[in-house]
């Protein structure tokens, strides 16, 4: 018989967590010994495999809205003669080939742009559309400059140019920039690039928001100066043209009441920017503020305001002009 019959020692809660549930069961197709499991991976291997999911799933590499396109026989074509820089040539399988796709192709191989074949379905939805022509061309993105880069680039070549023996050549060492305000439409973009390259400016200055990028269209309209003229993209442009200020560079701005005209403001034989505004709303009010003189191009009171492209052009030609005329210091 027991000498003491007091309460007994217990587990005292010690396994406890023994006792705890763990969650609901499993569905069959997720545990890895049941039939179901391997039904399952099977059924993802034979999607994996069919060809109409491939294709959607290498042409949804294409939505993003960074990617840049060049769609159609004739558009590619120009693209691939003036030498935009491509990755990938999409080609639609049993094309009806004829003079243009045959020069397509040639031009794509010499300049080594890969060559893939796709479906119908494919090239729908790399394109986005059907009337793709049987032809995608996928563009690189173009690298650009920081605006640092540009003006060190600049200060180096006038640098050089200043020891030149030619005093047209020290003349027209002096650094040139164009800055574009809210200038959205890349034709206007590319002919203002192909314009720059021909009056031997040193870069193009963009701010990131609001303004055109390098895409295919502005480098084909560019005919193909964009491969050796700068593009400068900037947080603030406002700032910009104020830290090239504290480097010795002056800033004309153009538009219509300017109070003198374009070529005979007194800067152009300086370190120069010019600042074209868009067509429509012109500079806006602190790159306005910014600039150290507003010119003006003198134009028909029929025409209300000029394309910014063209206004470019007459402007760089006007600073030419003046840098030409200018009395050679000694």
């Amino acid at each position: 018989m027991a000498k003491n019959k007091g309460p007994i020692k217990g587990s005292g809660g010690k396994h406890r967590k023994a006792l705890t549930g763990k969650g609901p069961t499993p569905k069959a197709e997720d545990r890895v010994y049941h039939k179901a499991y391997r039904a399952k991976k099977a059924n993802e291997r034979k999607t994996l495999a069919d060809p109409r999911m491939a294709a959607r799933r290498r042409a949804a590499r294409f939505s993003s809205d960074s990617d840049d396109l060049v769609i159609g026989r004739n558009a590619v074509l120009e693209a691939l003669r003036v030498g935009v820089p491509s990755s990938q040539l999409y080609v639609a399988t049993r094309i009806e080939h004829d003079d243009r796709t045959r020069e397509i192709i040639r031009l794509a191989g010499i300049q080594g742009v890969n060559l893939l074949e796709a479906d119908r379905l494919e090239m729908n939805r790399i394109a986005r559309s059907s009337n793709h022509q049987g032809m995608v061309l996928k563009a690189q993105p173009y690298q650009y400059s920081s605006l640092q880069e540009l003006v060190d680039r600049a200060e180096k070549k006038s640098q050089a140019m200043q020891e030149a023996d030619s005093p047209t050549a020290r003349i027209l060492a002096t650094p040139l920039f164009i800055a574009l305000d809210g200038v959205t439409d890349p034709h206007n973009l590319g002919a203002v690039i192909r314009s720059s390259a021909a009056f031997g400016a040193n870069g193009i200055i963009l701010p990131e928001r609001r303004s055109a990028s390098v895409t295919a269209a502005a480098w084909k309209v560019s005919a193909g100066a964009a491969a050796h003229m700068p593009v400068a993209r900037v947080v603030n442009l406002t700032k910009a043209i104020e830290g090239l200020k504290e480097r010795g560079y002056y800033s004309i701005g153009l538009d219509g009441d300017g109070d003198k005209l374009v070529g005979g403001t007194g800067f152009e034989t300086d370190p120069l920017v010019v600042v074209l505004g868009s067509e429509g709303k012109g500079l806006s009010r602190l790159v306005r503020e910014a600039c150290d003189s507003i010119a003006s191009i003198p134009i028909s009171s029929t025409v209300e305001s000029l394309n910014a492209s063209v206004a470019a052009g007459i402007s760089l030609y006007a600073v030419a002009m003046a840098r030409r005329t200018a009395p050679q210091k000694q």
